[in-house]
């Protein structure tokens, strides 16, 4: 996607602003959407229907992992043309490899989209749900420079006054990985995950890890949702009730 089709896309969905109610699901994606475009990231869309390879072999998870077992996946009984096991994408993460085949670094995108996983449905867990998944590609890229862009993004979605802390955590496909905190209203919240991109995934994205380095973070836009509105159901934001949309 080139820099002015970026824009304009970007410019469509801020248009759309003003024109009546919108879902806070929307209104949480135009305003993310805002943030990172002002730091130069371009919005990219995928597929939500996604290969195997893409979704979890380019990412390094393993071929035993639970999260391939059907009690997690909704797995197609189609293949693509290269022999390759479809799903509906469980998250978007797959841009990692799909994005960088397509785009030349260094870039930078966040892909914002519907996700799909076999979960129980309760006041927290959906089938159906949000993610946004951030990459930027580079020759030199280190945790200060993810560090530098999440605090941005929490002090602009958040309030000036936010902090954000990282934790060490495991993610298969980045090399270190955090979790990411924000201290919401006197709490520490865990809002997502990212880390440094592990070089087999640049190398699984066409990418040659010795030229080029990487982060990635993705977050879940419901999650973002519920924190900023303060609603503590998942499920009331896709039951069609209109009294929860007029409220916005």
């Amino acid at each position: 996607m080139s820099e002015n089709e970026s824009k304009n896309n970007l410019v469509g969905v801020i248009g759309a602003e003003g024109k009546g109610h919108l879902h806070p699901l929307t209104e949480v994606r135009i305003e993310i959407n805002r943030i990172f475009a002002k730091m130069g990231f371009e919005i990219a869309e995928s597929p939500e229907i996604e290969t195997e390879y893409n979704n979890f072999d380019g990412l390094r998870v393993a071929k035993d992992h639970p999260s391939r077992d059907m009690q997690d996946t909704f797995w197609l009984h189609e293949k693509d043309t290269d022999g390759n096991r479809l799903l509906p994408r469980t998250h978007t993460s797959g841009a990692q490899i799909r994005f960088p085949k397509k785009f030349n670094p260094p870039f930078k995108f966040i892909n914002p989209g519907k996700v799909f996983r076999n979960e129980a449905t309760d006041a927290t867990h959906e089938a159906e749900f949000y993610q946004v998944e951030g990459m930027m590609v580079r020759e030199k890229v280190t945790m200060a420079d993810l560090k530098g862009t999440l605090e941005f993004f929490a002090k602009e979605f958040f309030g000036p006054e936010t902090e954000i802390r990282f934790r060490p955590s495991y993610f298969p496909f980045t090399e270190p990985g955090v979790e990411v905190d924000v201290r919401w209203k006197d709490k520490w919240l865990e809002v997502l995950g990212g880390g440094l991109t592990h070089p087999e995934v640049l190398e699984a994205g066409g990418l040659d890890p010795k030229k080029w380095q990487g982060f990635a973070f993705g977050m879940g836009l419901d999650r973002m949702v519920m924190l900023k509105y303060g609603i503590d159901d998942i499920r009331q934001m896709y039951n069609g009730d209109l009294r929860l949309v007029n409220q916005f």
